[in-house]
């Protein structure tokens, strides 16, 4: 049995699932906010009432905001700004008496849907969350690759690729940066680009989308440009990796027609005669990530 726990910024999620693959339990809780303490007496009790319910020990895999430094085994770049510098792993492991295994949310997510969702079969993949951040995975041979600086797949803080001059430098992003893909592919930072461009503030981008296809030609005008912006960062990732598969997860994977338009505008940036690249949903949904911290454990 192994136990995957989905560490968010507003609710912490265990599921339980069999050898197949197949879900025996699901439970979810508030996080605690800003209480790293609590959050570990959280996710420890979350373990321990699983297990209680199954009658069984299982492994435990937790993905998470950030990562885990190499330097010192503590946590970096969480957006869960508690979890930052504090030893997760090592707490875990004291509280469970056994291994624990870590590893970013992107990640999970990625390797999921490389294990038994959209890109299933597939050698290399690309797992890409588009949320209220930006974030990615890369999965090879059902192994997740997070690098000699647990950075890979960290797409959403490289720089737009390929800008126009009303593009650059860019706006300023949270990393102390300019210009990073997360400023516009994210939602808030979509919502952001839009209002600077058209001086509307919509609030979300459900109201944009609908407005988009009741006629509204700024907003149709926005989604064409977020959709070839998206196809230009996915390009860069396409000359990198070459990955088989792309498989898009976060809210705005919901998106149906970036599946046909994102592939039909990507090879004009990508440096082949042809794209081969398939870009897929996600299989398993929100539930992707908690599945995939489940997977951590072969």
């Amino acid at each position: 049995m192994r136990l995957g726990i989905d560490l968010g910024g507003t609710k912490i999620e265990i599921v339980a699932l069999d050898e197949d693959g197949s879900e025996c339990l699901r439970r979810r809780i508030a996080t605690p906010q800003g209480d790293y303490t609590a959050t570990v007496k959280a996710i420890t009790e979350l373990v321990q009432a699983a297990e209680a319910a199954l009658a069984q020990t299982a492994t435990v895999g937790v993905g998470m905001p950030g990562a885990v430094s190499a330097r010192d085994g503590r946590v970096k770049n969480a957006n869960s700004v508690c979890l930052n510098g504090q030893p997760l792993k090592q707490d875990l492991e004291a509280a469970l008496q056994r291994k624990v295994r870590l590893a970013n949310d992107a990640n999970c997510f990625a390797l999921s849907e490389a294990i038994d969702g959209a890109a299933a079969g597939a050698g290399s993949v690309f797992g890409v969350i588009l949320g209220t951040g930006t974030g990615g995975g890369v999965v090879i041979n059902g192994q997740i690759l997070e690098g000699a600086n647990a950075i890979a797949g960290e797409w959403g803080h490289n720089p737009l690729p390929w800008p126009t001059s009303a593009e650059w430098p860019g706006p300023e992003c949270y990393c102390g940066r300019q210009g990073c893909i997360e400023t516009y592919l994210s939602g808030p930072g979509w919502l952001a680009r839009h209002s600077q461009h058209t001086g509307q503030t919509l609030g979300s981008v459900e109201k944009l989308l609908r407005r988009a296809g009741e006629g509204d030609a700024d907003c149709q005008a926005s989604l064409l440009t977020y959709k070839q912006r998206l196809a230009r960062a996915l390009a860069h990732v396409i000359n990198l990796l070459d990955p088989e598969v792309i498989v898009l997860g976060g809210g705005l994977s919901n998106i149906e027609s970036l599946y046909t338009d994102v592939p039909a505008l990507w090879p004009a940036w990508v440096f082949s005669d042809q794209v081969l690249t398939a870009l897929r949903p996600p299989q398993h949904g929100d539930s992707s990530g908690v599945r995939g911290a489940a997977w951590l454990w072969p």
